[in-house]
This record gives structure tokens, C-alpha cells and sequence, in this order.
């Protein structure tokens, strides 16, 4: 994460430098034509691919140990064209339940207008998982943990399913990060990321980033993204890379600080339930100890009472801040009903287990013991 995909330039500089350019320049009409050919590697367009774009992927990949990589514009747009370009009309797509709520809307009301047939399961269910295929099933898209309420699902046994239907399996991997989990050794064809969370990791760059085999990135997806345009900035992508260096010192942290505190909140009276994979209460803790190094830095919590206790606590926090996003090194609480699943109807919140005094909260690198603190007078006024 610190010397692996560095290009330097000619100048030879410790840092890397940023090629914040739009265009390439060739020698010739004839090295052109062998660029757009594809028989000279070199550089077209940053809209395809910019050596800040580059070093990106390539420490990405050695971070995954993936063949290859795409970043992109956002983590939605990874979503959507991980999807989008290797789907058709007619065509099946399968989709656990608990999904975020752009997630959820591409499969609920984005596919269908495509002809694609969609499916949704409850990920936790095998026998629902064995009876949602079909013969013309060709993609299956799941998230886990899942946001908001850290549903565990077995990595594996879709994996080993997907093998056997002849479909495509997408993990999006944002709630575990790849420092808890690594869902390629489970089985995944493909991994999405939004570099906008723990990769950038202090909440200034939007970017995704699309992991896969060197066939399928360079035959399937990147047909679709050269000519849709989802490209990712120079400048966010030497941002992310440049964060990557200190990645998995802020993970390690990240971690434990989310586990001293799911188990502060664990024992709260005025805390109904707690959802973090680490804690034996979570449902899924058997499969989180198989497939997940640690619980991750997310933790979902329902708290006492209504939701105007739920509201009054998170407006007494002194130090966690009330944000939608996650992956920050500033600790950021949401009241997902309200926000990042508010497109979903209430009654759809309530199947897949959505209330209105749940808070989803992403721990960041403060001192574990002044989040308890913020974390307990808050709950005390409540």
C-alpha cells in the first residue's frame, strides 16, 4: 500500500505526481492508430484510462489480489456498471433483500424498465437462495455485511450456487472493507467498493472501483464504461492512492474502536439491540467468525422508546457527527429510515427489518473512550 503501482515520472519525485490531464499527444498518425487499435498499450483518453487512474488500480489490485480493476466515478456507478454490463433483456438478476437504498432502487425500478426479471431473497435463507434461481439467472448482486442492519450472508453458499446456475456473482464489500473480509477466497466473481469510504477514508473524493478477472474487466466491463462515461477524476484517484498508504493503520483503529463500542452499547439499558458481527447476539455470528477477520468499523444499534427518543439522542452527541456517509476517520451516526433508505417504503423497511429508532453508526479514529462517553451522556438524556 505504499510502494506497489508508484509511477514516477522523469523527474524522479517521492510523491507521486498528478496527471491531471484530459488527453494523450503522439508522435505519429501511426502510433494513434496502434493506441485505438490496441496494439500499442499506451495512453488514449483519461475518460479510459490516465496513469493517475492506473497506480490507483494497481495498488488496488495488490490490496484484493485481484487480476484487474476499473475505478470509476462513484461507488453507485461501480454498482451499475457491474450490473449493467453484463445484463440484457430477458435476462434473471437475483438480489438479497437488505440493500442500500440506491441499490435497492436499481434493482426494484432501474431493471425492470430493462426487461430483466429481479428477484429478491432474504440473504440469510438458503432454501429462498435454492429456489430463486432460474434457468435464465445471470447475475446475482449481494452485500455483506448489509447496510443498514449488518445482515451476515454466507459468501460461500451463493458462491458455490452461482458456480452451479452458470451466474455471475457480485459482493459488494463496503460495510466489511477488504481489511475484514476478502471476498474473492469466498468466491465472488466480481467485488465493488466505494473508494469514497475507507479506501479515501476523510470524506473528500467520491469513486468506485469495480474488481474482477482480467477477462471479464477488460472483455465485459470496460466496453460499457469507456462508452457511458463514468470516469473517475485524476485528482480524486491520486487522493485515494495516496490514502491508501495509510490504510490499514486507520483499519486497525477503525476496528477496535467500533468493538469496544458495539460492546459499551451492548450492555446499555437504553439500547434494544445492537447488530455488529462480533457480538455472539448477532444472528449470523457463525458465519461472521468464517468468513469476516474482525466485525469491521459498522454498527447498527435500536435504541429506547420512539422515534423522538431516537432523534433526541442523536441531537445531544457533542463529538459523532449526523452524516449519511461511513468509512470516515470522524465518527458519523444516521437514522436510516429517514435518510439513506428513505426511498424505501415503510412497510418494505419493516420486512427487512428497518425501524424507526434505528441508528447506523459508522466508528471513526477518535479515542475510543470519548465516543463512549459522547455515546453515554447522550443516552442518559433519553
Amino acid at each position: 500500500m505504499i510502494r506497489g503501482g508508484s509511477i514516477r515520472s522523469n523527474f524522479g519525485e517521492t510523491s507521486e505526481a498528478i496527471y491531471l490531464n484530459s488527453g494523450f499527444c503522439y508522435n505519429s498518425a501511426e502510433v494513434a492508430e496502434s493506441r485505438f487499435n490496441g496494439e500499442d498499450p499506451g495512453y488514449v483518453y483519461s475518460r479510459y484510462i490516465n496513469p493517475s487512474l492506473k497506480m490507483l488500480e494497481e495498488r488496488i489490485n495488490l490490496l484484493e489480489n485481484s487480476e484487474a480493476s476499473c475505478v470509476m466515478a462513484s461507488g453507485m456507478s461501480a454498482v451499475f456498471a457491474s450490473i449493467m454490463s453484463q445484463i440484457k433483456a430477458g435476462d434473471h438478476f437475483i438480489a438479497s433483500r437488505v440493500l442500500f437504498g440506491s441499490c435497492y432502487h436499481i434493482a426494484t425500478k432501474i431493471l425492470p424498465n430493462y426487461g430483466i426479471e429481479v428477484s429478491l431473497v432474504d440473504g440469510t435463507n438458503q432454501d429462498e437462495w435454492r429456489k430463486a434461481f432460474k434457468k435464465n439467472t445471470k447475475v446475482v448482486f449481494i452485500e455483506t455485511p448489509a447496510n443498514p442492519n449488518l445482515e451476515i450472508i454466507d459468501i460461500e453458499f451463493v458462491a458455490s450456487l452461482c458456480k452451479k446456475h452458470n451466474a455471475s456473482l457480485i459482493v459488494d464489500n463496503i460495510f466489511a472493507s477488504s481489511y475484514s473480509q476478502k471476498a474473492f477466497d469466498l468466491g465472488a466473481d466480481i467485488v465493488i467498493y466505494s473508494t469514497t469510504k475507507h479506501f479515501d477514508g476523510q470524506g473528500r473524493t467520491l469513486g468506485g472501483v469495480v474488481l474482477g478477472s482480467q477477462s471479464f474487466i477488460k472483455d465485459t466491463l470496460l466496453p460499457f464504461h469507456r462508452h457511458t462515461g463514468p470516469a473517475l477524476s485524476p485528482f480524486n484517484a491520486w487522493i485515494i492512492f495516496k490514502a491508501l498508504e495509510t490504510y490499514q493503520m486507520r483499519m486497525e483503529r477503525h476496528c477496535m474502536n467500533a468493538r469496544k463500542i458495539a460492546d459499551f452499547l451492548d450492555s446499555h439499558p437504553k439500547i434494544q439491540r445492537v447488530y455488529y458481527p462480533e457480538l455472539k447476539s448477532h444472528k449470523q455470528f457463525e458465519i461472521a467468525q468464517k468468513q469476516m477477520k474482525n466485525g469491521g468499523s459498522m454498527i447498527a444499534f435500536e435504541t429506547i422508546g420512539s422515534k423522538a427518543n431516537c432523534f433526541k439522542f442523536m441531537n445531544n452527541l457533542q463529538i459523532i457527527d449526523i452524516s449519511n456517509n461511513l468509512g470516515d476517520s470522524k465518527t458519523l451516526i444516521t437514522h436510516p429510515s429517514t435518510t439513506t433508505h428513505s426511498n424505501i417504503s415503510l412497510d418494505e423497511q419493516k420486512k427487512i427489518g428497518i425501524n424507526d429508532t434505528m441508528c447506523r453508526l459508522s466508528v471513526g479514529l477518535e479515542n475510543a473512550d470519548d465516543l463512549i462517553e459522547d455515546l453515554k451522556i447522550s443516552l442518559d438524556k433519553i
